[in-house]
């Protein structure tokens, strides 16, 4: 009987792993190629002008827009996680998110509809922010609470894997067409296909999400005792501290920020001098999010081994230390070393916090407000990274000096704040999931863990991901 109610759970914590890993890949390719066609489309079509660099500055304006709307998605899915269950969340999300994009493929054109279709633009742009706000933290919940005790870092890790997977697949889809299409095709209506696609995308997230069942804990508390009604108070009354060590450590986005989005402007535009070729450049990002899938599970499993703050630290401060470099690299015209060092901070170090977070964040709290805690907290953080690159441009303008200098120091000191919250955190590793977000639980007893984390050895979900998909 133990045996079997063993194999039903892992087959449900397998099935969890699978609707996360998809639905985070879907929800991030409907959330990347917008900001692909922000910078190759959306300035001719949605915002002419007789000033190129207006447009493309208007245009951009609207990629900011989604991440000014996800500390309010944050709150709002997150209490709905919390109160309505983790599963209902995420069904909301995709179908926002989903909608919001295809939505995107069938707007008219300034020339079209005037005024009217920028304005619908920032719209669906307010929507998609608002629905991704509640995709990592519901998902790493739903994970996190399905996965067998000594594997949640491995199978919570899925969640970030499924998101570089997205960011893969929507440069697989666009970036042919805008490469090989006739100019005016693509511009009449190629651009429209990435989402467009989107329709299969929701129909095939939504299938696998509605199959996923809901955690046993969150069904078990709601049948125990009255869910919280305003878990968002709750969690600032009781969890604050560790709210805040979340919005510090999600600083730690400032890495892909100063890889692909201050580096690509030093890197190609005119005014820098550098004047590395765009569709060389193009690679960086695309590169280090394939090497990112690999190395993810590879460090989720080593945080089921150490603990979580040893990668994160580790990660966090090796990544500010190699963004100097990478700068460096970048302003002396060396693209092979560029392209090397990147792939070694972005793919590989900066995974040490990337692919741990998910069960971390989590950890950090109880049940009754993890969503809602841990979507706010690292929305806000991420929230200030979206405002890193005007900062950069503003302190290290085009025509100024010693640019890798001042753009690493100022990366370095942030990844050492994000650092510095992670050493502050409690370990969580060892702590059973109904103490989770207890800051007096006391851990499970090392050889115990090893016997426990031992006794599940066999259900990886690295092994049978396919298996679960077809569940």
């Amino acid at each position: 009987m133990v045996a079997g109610d063993t194999a039903h759970r892992i087959s449900e914590a397998r099935r969890a792993v699978a609707g996360g890993w998809i639905g985070s890949a879907l929800e991030y390719y409907d959330f990347f190629i917008y900001a692909t066609a922000a910078s190759l489309v959306f300035p001719q079509i949605f915002f002419p002008s007789s000033n190129p660099a207006v447009a493309i500055v208007a245009s951009l304006a609207t990629y900011g827009v989604g991440y000014v709307a996800r500390p309010v998605g944050a709150f709002v899915l997150g209490h709905w996680g919390d109160t309505h269950g983790r599963k209902q969340a995420l069904v909301v999300c995709m179908l926002l998110m989903g909608v919001s994009t295809m939505a995107v493929g069938l707007l008219p054109t300034y020339e079209q509809a005037g005024v009217l279709a920028p304005t619908l633009l920032v719209v669906l742009r307010l929507i998609q922010g608002f629905a991704v706000a509640g995709e990592i933290s519901g998902s790493s919940s739903m994970i996190l609470e399905h996965a067998p005790f000594g594997h949640r870092g491995l199978y919570s890790s899925f969640t970030l894997q499924g998101v570089q997977a997205g960011q893969i697949l929507a440069a697989a889809v666009f970036l042919p067409l805008a490469r090989y299409m006739p100019r005016e095709a693509f511009m009449a209506w190629g651009w429209r296909v990435p989402f467009l696609f989107s329709a299969f995308a929701i129909a095939a997230g939504y299938v696998v999400r509605r199959r996923v069942a809901e955690t046993p804990l969150f069904a078990e508390q709601v049948a125990r005792a009255p869910i919280a009604r305003a878990p968002v108070v709750r969690a600032f009354t009781d969890s604050w501290a560790d709210m805040l060590r979340v919005v510090c450590m999600a600083l730690m986005n400032v890495i892909p920020v100063v890889t692909t989005v201050f580096g690509a402007a030093y890197a190609v535009q005119p005014g820098y001098g550098i004047q590395m070729r765009e569709d060389v450049y193009l690679w960086i990002p695309i590169l280090g999010n394939c090497l990112a899938v690999i190395v993810i599970p590879f460090v989720g499993r080593w945080s089921d081994r150490i603990g979580r703050r040893p990668p994160v630290i580790a990660g966090s401060l090796a990544a500010g230390l190699l963004s100097f470099v990478y700068l460096y690299a970048v302003s002396v015209r060396q693209v092979p070393l560029a392209i090397v060092v990147s792939l070694v901070m972005w793919g590989v170090v900066y995974q040490g916090y990337n692919a741990v977070f998910p069960s971390f964040y989590a950890e950090l709290f109880a049940a009754r407000i993890r969503v809602t805690a841990m979507a706010i907290a690292q929305n806000l953080g991420t929230m200030l990274t979206a405002l890193l690159p005007a900062l950069f441009a503003a302190v290290a303008p085009p025509g100024s000096s010693h640019i890798p200098a001042t753009i690493g120091s100022l990366t370095f000191a942030v990844t050492v704040i994000a650092a510095v919250a992670a050493w502050s955190a409690r370990e969580t590793y060892r702590v059973r999931l109904r103490d989770l977000g207890r800051p007096d639980a006391l851990p499970v007893d090392d050889g115990e863990y090893r016997r426990l984390q031992a006794e599940t050895a066999t259900s990886k979900p690295s092994r049978d991901l396919g298996a679960a998909e077809r569940a």
